[in-house]
C-alpha cells in the first residue's frame, strides 16, 4: 500500500511528534513511523529538565498545558563540593527558570495531541528502510501489511541508532564524538524529596546528582564504571555510596526508601554533520547526543524541530527551497554551544581517571570561581536555561 504525504518522519519520539504537530499547525501533512509501540515508549522512563522555551513550546502551540500545571519550576540548582552546597539562582541571574517534567510525559502529551488532531502516526512498524533520492519510507505496519510512504522531504528523528543518518554518503559526512570513561548508575527510589531543586555534587568518590521526579518517587545518579552491573549492587550498598558522596559539615543527608529501578547509563558527545543532505534532514539524537550532565538532550531536539518546521514551511508553502539550507547552520550553532556546556559541566564535576592532586585541586578552584563570581554563575545559568546570548 502506498501513501502520499508532504513530509515523512522516521521516529515517533518527542522530536518527530513535535515536528509533525508544528507542521500540522502550518497546514503541512506528515506521516510519522516508529518501530516501537506507543506503550513501549511510554514505559521507557527518562528524567526531564525542560528549558523555559521548551515548556512554552508545548503550552503555546496547544500540545498541552500539563507541563505548566503538573511540572515543577526550578529557579536554580545547587553545586555541592567540599561538603557544602552553593546555589546558582537562575531567576536572579538570567530571569528564567527550568521545568522538572519527565520526557515520558512530554511524549504522552505529544502523542495525545497528534491523536486528538487526527495526525497520522504509526507505531509498532518493522523492517523499515528509507530512500532519500526519491523520498520514501518503506516498512511493515503493525498489522503485517507492507507499506510505502512517498514524500517531498524525509526527516530522520530516529534516535542515536538512526537508519536515516547512515544514508548520508561517507564522502560528505563528518562524525565528531568523544567517549567518556565513566557512566551513571541511576536509581528511582520511593522516598520524599531530599532537596527542592537538583543538587550536582563533586566529591572525592566521584560525581552524584540528586534529582526529583514526584512527591513520592525520586531519581538519583552517581558516577560509576561503564561495566558496572546493577544487579551486583544491593540497596544498602547504593545508599551507602550516595550518602558518602553528598556528606559534609553542613549535615546534608538523603532521604532513603525502597529502590524500584537500577540502571547504568552510558553516554558520549556526538555530532553528525551535515544535518541536511538533499531531501533528508536530521533532528534530535539522530544528529547529536550530549552527556546528561547539562540537561540538554531533549531541549536540543525540540529546538531542532522548531527551526526545521519554519524552514520546511518556507520550502513547501512559499516555494523557497533555499530555506532548507539554513537549517543545519542554525541548528548546529546551538548544538555546539550545548556540546561545550555539557562537556564543561561533565569534566568539572566528575572524578577523572588518573587525576593527580593538581587536577582535583584545579577542579575545586574552577567550582569556587563559578560560585564566587556573578559572571561565572551567569555563564552556568545561561547554559543551563538555554538563554545564551544571540
Amino acid at each position: 500500500m502506498t501513501t502520499r504525504t508532504q513530509v515523512g518522519i522516521v521516529g515517533g519520539g518527542p522530536a518527530g511528534l513535535m515536528l509533525s504537530h508544528l507542521l500540522s499547525l502550518n497546514g503541512i501533512d506528515s506521516v510519522v513511523v516508529d518501530n516501537r509501540s506507543r506503550l513501549e515508549i511510554e514505559n521507557t522512563i527518562r528524567a526531564g529538565i525542560l528549558e523555559a522555551d521548551s515548556a512554552r513550546l508545548l503550552a503555546d502551540t496547544g500540545v498541552s498545558d500539563r507541563v505548566l500545571r503538573d511540572g515543577h519550576p526550578h529557579e536554580g540548582i545547587d553545586l555541592r563540593f567540599g561538603g557544602e552546597s552553593h546555589r546558582i539562582d537562575f531567576r536572579a541571574l538570567v530571569g528564567e527558570s527550568v521545568w522538572l517534567y519527565p520526557q515520558t510525559d512530554v511524549f504522552v502529551d505529544l502523542a495525545n495531541a497528534r491523536e486528538r488532531d487526527g495526525g497520522d502516526v504509526r507505531f509498532g512498524v518493522s523492517d523499515t528502510s528509507v530512500d532519500i533520492t526519491e523520498p520514501a519510507i518503506r516498512f511493515v505496519d503493525s498489522d503485517g501489511v507492507r507499506q510505502e510512504i512517498r514524500c517531498d522531504l524525509l526527516v530522520g528523528a530516529d534516535g542515536s541508532r538512526s537508519i536515516c543518518r547512515a544514508q548520508v554518503p561517507e564522502s560528505v559526512r563528518t562524525h565528531s564524538f568523544r567517549e567518556y570513561p565513566f557512566a551513571w548508575f541511576g536509581i528511582i527510589t520511593q522516598a520524599p524529596r531530599s532537596a527542592p531543586e537538583l543538587v550536582y555534587t563533586h566529591s572525592p568518590r566521584g560525581f552524584a546528582l540528586i534529582s526529583q521526579r514526584t512527591e513520592t518517587h525520586q531519581r538519583m545518579y552517581f558516577q560509576c564504571d561503564p561495566e558496572a552491573d546493577p544487579v551486583a549492587w544491593s540497596d544498602d550498598r547504593i545508599w551507602e555510596e550516595l550518602q558518602a558522596r553528598v556528606a559534609g559539615p553542613d549535615g546534608f543527608t538523603l532521604k532513603e526508601g525502597p529502590i524500584t529501578e537500577k540502571t547504568v547509563l552510558r553516554f558520549r558527545s556526538f555530532v553528525a554533520e551535515p544535518m541536511r543532505h538533499g531531501n533528508l534532514l536530521l533532528a534530535g539524537d539522530a544528529a547529536h547526543t550530549v552527556p546528561p550532565t547539562g540537561a540538554k538532550g531533549l531541549n536540543l531536539a525540540l529546538a531542532d524541530v522548531r527551526v526545521l518546521a519554519e524552514v520546511i514551511e518556507r520550502a513547501l508553502l512559499k516555494n523557497d527551497r533555499d530555506a532548507l539550507d539554513e537549517y543545519g547552520p542554525r541548528a548546529l550553532d546551538r548544538v555546539w554551544k550545548a556540546q561545550h556546556f555539557s562537556y564543561w559541566m561533565t569534566t568539572m564535576l566528575h572524578a577523572l581517571p588518573a587525576a593527580t592532586d593538581f587536577d582535583v585541586r584545579r577542579q575545586l578552584g574552577e567550582l569556587r570561581s563559578v560560585v564566587g563570581s556573578e559572571a561565572g554563575s551567569r555563564f552556568l545559568a545561561e547554559g543551563y536555561t538555554g538563554t545564551w546570548p544571540a
